[in-house]
């Protein structure tokens, strides 16, 4: 607060009068212009006290003020981060979602074509039983596999007792399957012969290794020669005893581990085309 002309008058006249005037002014008055000189000296004191706190708080505003722009700042520097990050994670999760898109194509494409050959094993294998008759049926055994037809005949049906020989009587089933082998061209088929586990000792076969591998050969040899199925097509194997489908210490057991199985198997470039075809991972 600041001392006003008035005040400064008012000093100025106690001063000369208590200098100048002592015997002149009575005692009351010079009492009167003592207080109200006291009294200024006070306001002042106050006044002077006043502006140092305006000056305090002015600091602490100013300091206060700094603070808050240095927050602002570091706000806008998180914003901004942020901003960038976001576009960031915007363009992965676009990119994830592609991927995804292109997963799933894949995925259905692959079922379509399973599907496609499932249905053309199934239609094999219903043409097959058709055209064999009641007799014939409970010899051989059809059914479809993860996709791969196997036609499994029964030993007894197809050679002679203890021999790789093709049967006469099996040479009119072997003709309705080499048939429907011939629909099929674009499929492969293996031909695996399968015994017990009773050991042979014959001519020229030294084990049931031999005697599986012949009796396979026989039959590819026969659907060759006799029924024209392309060779390229066709491939013969033994399996010995090692993969029997029943109990061998019972005799029906031994006769049905007694077999030999045509694998018609599906052209799979397909499914090869499509495996080229599968989308690049996010690592790639």
């Amino acid at each position: 607060m600041k001392l006003s002309r008035i005040h400064i008058a008012i000093l100025g006249a106690i001063a000369l009068t208590a200098t100048a005037l002592p015997s002149c002014v009575s005692r009351g008055k010079y009492n009167n212009l003592l207080d109200d000189y006291n009294s200024t000296k006070v306001e002042l004191a106050e006044s002077k006290a006043y502006n140092k706190s305006l000056d305090a708080m002015l600091a602490e505003a100013k300091a206060n003020n700094q603070q808050l722009k240095d927050n602002l700042a570091a706000l806008q520097g998180t914003l901004d981060q942020s901003i960038a990050q976001n576009s960031q994670g915007n363009v992965n999760i676009s990119k994830l979602v592609d991927e995804i898109n292109a997963s799933n194509k894949y995925i259905r494409q692959l079922i379509a074509a399973k599907d496609r050959s499932d249905s053309l094993n199934m239609v094999l294998t219903n043409n097959l039983t058709r055209s064999l008759s009641r007799d014939e049926l409970k010899d051989v055994d059809v059914k479809v596999l993860k996709g791969v037809v196997y036609i499994s005949l029964a030993d007894n049906m197809l050679y002679r007792s203890g021999s790789y020989e093709i049967s006469d009587k099996a040479m009119e089933t072997l003709s309705k399957i080499a048939k429907i082998i011939k629909d099929y061209k674009d499929y492969d088929v293996m031909v695996e012969g399968n015994t017990d586990n009773v050991p042979i000792n014959r001519t020229n076969i030294r084990n049931n290794w031999d005697l599986s591998a012949l009796r396979a050969s026989s039959v590819v040899q026969v659907l060759q020669n006799k029924f024209g199925i392309d060779p390229a097509r066709l491939s013969a194997a033994g399996r010995g005893e090692y993969r029997p489908i029943a109990d061998n210490t019972t005799e029906s057991g031994r006769q049905r581990n007694r077999r030999t199985e045509i694998i018609i198997t599906p052209n799979l470039d397909q499914f090869m085309d499509l495996i080229g075809q599968a989308p690049e991972s996010a690592t790639d």
